[in-house]
């Protein structure tokens, strides 16, 4: 290589090369000082406080709510074993009975209801009619006659029978009357006798 040959030295040299090898040497050596040199004056911004850049309140609340979650994660852990280790205490069988809030007033009233009722049920059977079926009866039994008696062909044999019913039932209604009547006769008398006897010995 004849590149030394063209390098023209500061200073006088006899050798070229050697010289231009330790200039490059020397000049490298520099760089690298002036690289690696601490400044004289402190160019550099002033340091942020610590509590700008971390915010300890902040820290500390995350802390505790943290440390709450684990405590009521112990305890829902703990309490589920128990749960799974014991046989459970709460009985799920619902035996609610429905209770009303005014059941005893409807109790009343509907006992009311329920007199009222039966009084009005006594007094309907126990009031006499004032239509006289006995009456209408015996008119419509007389009206019959005198049809018979005014048509010039004999009524139907349904109508005869009707009227012969009628008169069979009118029998035997005057029979049982006349049945319950002397029995109640015979009841006075037995009455009365016996107490005769009795108001004679005690005499």
């Amino acid at each position: 290589n004849t590149m030394h040959r063209a390098y023209d030295p500061l200073l006088p040299a006899s050798n070229k090369y050697l010289q231009k090898k330790w200039d490059w040497a020397r000049y490298r050596d520099h760089r690298r000082r002036v690289e690696t040199a601490a400044p004289m004056v402190d160019t550099k911004g002033s340091r942020t406080p610590a509590h700008h850049l971390i915010n300890l309140k902040k820290l500390q609340l995350e802390d505790t709510r943290l440390t709450v979650v684990e405590r009521d994660n112990r305890l829902l852990s703990s309490n589920l074993a128990t749960i799974m280790r014991s046989k459970g205490l709460v009985d799920h069988r619902n035996n609610y009975t429905q209770k009303s809030l005014n059941v005893e007033k409807r109790h009343r009233e509907l006992q009311h209801i329920s007199r009222e009722n039966w009084a009005m049920l006594e007094r309907v059977t126990n009031t006499k009619s004032e239509y006289r079926r006995e009456r209408w009866e015996q008119d419509w039994e007389r009206m019959e006659r005198i049809r018979n008696d005014l048509t010039r062909y004999p009524r139907e044999v349904k109508t005869c029978q009707i009227l012969k019913k009628v008169h069979i039932q009118e029998e035997r209604n005057q029979t049982e009357t006349s049945v319950t009547l002397s029995r109640e006769s015979e009841r006075t008398d037995g009455s009365n006798d016996a107490e005769c006897v009795h108001s004679s010995s005690d005499l």
